[in-house]
Formats: C-alpha cells, structure tokens, sequence
C-alpha cells in the first residue's frame, strides 16, 4: 500500500514522538503511516537526533569549541561518568566550549557575549524591545502585493542565509505562479558553524520574525506559513510558540506551524529542508524546477531564512531607499555573527560591507595575535590577516575566492594550527555529507583522511591530490556543501603554505601547489 502524502510527512513526527529509531517504534511508524518499515529505518537512520542513545549528553566540535576546549570538556563530562558524545557544531559558538544535556536544553556556563546597542539605523535591533504593534504588516496591507514586492525589490534585500539571492526576484516568480495554492517556509535550520543570528533573532525579537512572515505570506497569496527549525534550539522553539500566540489578533486567520528539525545540516538547503517537511531524507533536489515553481508538496513556495524575514517590517514601515541607505558597499544593515579569539564574542547589526577590523572593534578587540579569520562559517574558508580591511560582502568576498555565506565570522589567532582547524572543517563536511552524490560523499571522505595522514606523518606529499579531488567535488556536487566543502583545506593551503609544509626528518620540504 503506498502511503498517502499526509501521512507520509508524519513519519519524521512520529519517530521522535516515539523517542528515536528501534524496531518496535519502526513498526508503529510504518503501520500508522503505510509507509515500508525499510523507508522508515532509512528516514529516521538519516537524523543525527533521531538514532542516538537515551542520556547521552552533546558537546560541540566546531571550529570555535574546538578552538576553546571541547576536547577537554569531553574529558571531564566523561570522568564524571556522563554519557558524552562529539556532536557537529551546536550552533553556540559565542558560548563556547558547550555542551546539551540528555533533553536538548544548553547546560554549559553562560558568558560574555555581546550585542550591538540599540539604535534607529539597525532593521531588527536586538538589544530593543520586541514590538508588537505589527505596524509593518498593516502598511503591507494598506499597500498591497505589487507595490510591495516593488518595496523589497527597490531595496536590493539579498537573502541572509548565505546564498545572497535577491529578495524581490523570489517573490515575482511566486506571486506570478499560475497555481494559487501557496506556501511560505521560513528556515531556521541553522548549522553553519560560527553561525548564530537567527537563533539570537528568534530568542530576542520573535515578533520581528513572525510579523515578517506575515507579510511575505500576504503579498504572495501563501496560504500557511511554516517555521523549520533546529531541533536543538529548544528554547528559541519555547519563544516562538508563545510569540505565535500573541501574535494572533494580528494574523488574519494566517495558519502557522513549526516542525522541528531532526540534526542533519544539509537540511539547510532548501530544498532537503523541503524533503524533510515532507518526511524524507534531507536530500537535495534537482534544479529546476525551483522552490517558487514546486516546493513544499509540489506547490509554489517563497523560502527565506529568519534574518531576512526579520528585516522586513522595518523595511515596510521606513521605506525602501531607507533599507537600502543604511548598507556601505550594499542594501543594508547586516547582523554578523562574530566568534573565537575576540574578546566579546556575540551578534552585531551593523552596515553592510563593514571590514573585519571594525566588526572586532565592536567586539573589544582580537585575543592574542589573529593569524586568519573565516568570513561566513565553514563553507567560507580561512583568509589571512592582510585581508582584515576588505568589505564583509557578498560581492567582495567572492573576489577574493570565499563568501560572505551566514555572515559567521570565526577569527585565529596564532595559537592555532591552520592544519589542525581545516581538519576538523573537514570532519564536519563528512560527517554532514548526505551521501546523494559520489563527488561530495566520495570527497569530503578522501579530504579529511589525507589530512589525517599528513598531520600523522607530516608529509606534504599526501596532500598532493587536494586541489584535483577539490575540483572534481566543486564540478559534478548537486548542491552547495560539496562545493564548499574543499574550500576549508585548499584556503588554508593557499594563504598558508607553512603550515602544510614537511613537518619532520626525510620529509618533503616543498608546500603542496
């Protein structure tokens, strides 16, 4: 019997309720949903949070906890006699070291952390007090679809969830759909390491967020909204709900819901977070057909990540050329998310196209000497210091060979060892690959072993195939983790050359090129 859709998306649901992958919640999957107990076994096998053992406490291994000492707080949770396991980054970098208990809730020390001060020139404004009054919705209504689409699209709102899409392009090609069925996706499934905005976003100002939902589901005719989110933001899920509910009176009937997300990064993607809305595999789609032309249950779907959403209402209600006024070299204000050696890890709102140097000024200056710095999380490689005064843009950064991605920026200083933090960038790409395509699951394999040989021998020479395997990943790659996943390594090797030279006697004593 072939399960019908509706069902189908409950798989997912349903597992978790159950409490993880077993044979027996297998079984109760499968019968209530009609679907094969071997495509449940292989759905919920997918997801980190839905195989993993009872009890079991999470610490982080990105960059930045790997940077602070996560190895050590592994160490002690276990001499205590926790149930500790190495997870991918958590999504707390401005916390680090973290760790999460058994129920997902953060239990590391609070610390330090920063946020850029209230002022008239940030679109969503932080440290303000979360508004109600949903003035922005009410001027989207006042003006209606096409003007408002002509507002973002005057603006130049480039999405902020790392890709830098034009805003206004996406909602044109929904709102011409012949198909009036319609749905709005925000995606809050946020795992690039360095990256936390759209979960300081969605804890401090969460009607900033909903109202900006609502206004895009209104201009595109979108009949739900919906909120994918990491699952183990349980806090910010908390914060959300609360904020839907006392949002209502201003909704007009608009339909929310938030579906939890399961711990699989490539569900970033829109379109494996599409997959996952519909109980699958968080794998990549083909491209074309787009989202806008069939997305969610195969039907016109605006997608955007929580930042960009969020920077809607003050666009509405201060104006286009406002938006677009408050960027440096483009639209904007821009929240980069700012971590590692600076003294005050944290969120700050500020133009965009600021440079490296000033956002740490923000920050209380670098820790140490900084040696490189990553613009936009993992997918963004490592840039030396020489490049501290260079625009943190999309337009920019890209000229130079990286990205401004989720604006996570991760700074080194020259305690680190460049080998040593591009091989722990390539344990997180492997161990988050989706295995689709054979570049990506082949690569991402075969770059962090040859890192592993070379920091165990110290021989340049088995970094020799780097540059080939890392063309081939960016090449023949169905999405975007595959061509980025190299950049972490031939970045470092680039800019870094002495720091993947011979490490010991007889070794080569030439870097790779």
């Amino acid at each position: 019997m072939e399960a019908k859709n509706a069902d189908r998306e409950q798989v997912l649901h349903l597992l978790e309720e159950e409490g993880g992958v077993t044979g027996e919640t297998v079984r109760k999957v499968s019968k209530a949903t009609g679907v094969p107990e071997a495509d449940v076994w292989g759905t919920g096998l997918f997801y980190t949070l839905l195989r993993g053992e009872p009890g079991q406490i999470r610490a982080c291994q990105g960059l930045t906890c790997k940077m602070a000492g996560s190895d050590q707080l592994m160490v002690d949770l276990r001499a205590e006699g926790k149930d500790c396991i190495g997870v991918s980054c958590l999504g707390q970098c401005d916390r680090a070291p973290v760790f999460l208990d058994a129920e997902l809730e953060l239990a590391s020390p609070d610390r330090n952390r920063g946020v850029s001060p209230s002022h008239e020139d940030q679109a969503i404004d932080l440290a303000a007090e979360d508004d109600q009054s949903y003035a922005g919705l009410a001027k989207a209504r006042e003006l209606g679809s096409e003007a408002v689409i002509e507002q973002v699209d005057t603006s130049g709102l480039q999405g902020r969830g790392g890709a830098g899409f034009p805003a206004g392009f996406k909602w044109k090609s929904v709102f011409g759909q012949a198909d009036t069925e319609r749905y709005l996706v925000c995606n809050a499934d946020e795992g690039e390491p360095g990256t936390f905005k759209d979960r300081e976003i969605m804890k401090r100002r969460p009607h900033r967020l909903i109202e900006g939902m609502a206004i895009a589901a209104a201009t595109v005719s979108a009949s739900k909204a919906y909120i994918y989110i990491r699952g183990e933001f349980m806090h910010e899920i908390r914060t959300l709900k609360k904020a839907i509910a006392e949002a209502e009176p201003h909704l007009d009937g608009l339909e929310f819901e938030i579906i939890t997300g399961h711990g699989a990064y490539i569900c970033g993607e829109e379109t494996a977070l599409l997959e996952a809305m519909e109980g699958k595999r968080g794998m990549p789609r083909l491209k074309p057909p787009f989202p806008t032309e069939q997305g969610f249950r195969s039907k016109p779907t605006l997608m955007h990540n929580v930042e960009t959403l969020a920077c809607l209402p003050a666009l509405l209600t201060k104006g286009a050329e406002w938006f677009k006024s408050r960027g440096r070299t483009e639209a904007g204000p821009k929240i980069y998310c700012l971590s590692g050696h600076v003294k005050v890890p944290g969120v700050y709102e500020l133009p965009l196209g600021v440079s490296l140097n000033e956002l740490v000024e923000h920050a209380g200056g670098y820790e140490g000497t900084p040696l490189a710095f990553s613009p936009g999380g993992a997918s963004a490689g490592f840039l030396p210091m020489d490049q501290a005064d260079l625009a943190l843009d999309f337009k920019s950064l890209a000229g130079v060979g990286s990205m401004l991605g989720s604006a996570g920026v991760v700074v080194l200083n020259d305690t680190v060892d460049l080998a040593d933090a591009a091989a722990w960038q390539a344990q997180f790409f492997e161990d988050e690959s989706c295995g689709q395509c054979a570049p990506c699951r082949i690569g991402t394999r075969y770059l962090r072993q040859a890192l592993d040989r070379y920091r165990d021998s110290g021989e340049a020479s088995d970094l020799v195939h780097v540059k080939d395997v890392a063309w081939e990943m960016e090449e023949g790659s169905i999405c975007g983790l595959g061509i980025a996943a190299p950049l972490p390594l031939t970045s470092a090797i680039q800019h870094f050359p002495e720091h993947f030279a011979a490490r010991r006697a007889g070794g080569s004593t030439e870097s790779p090129s």
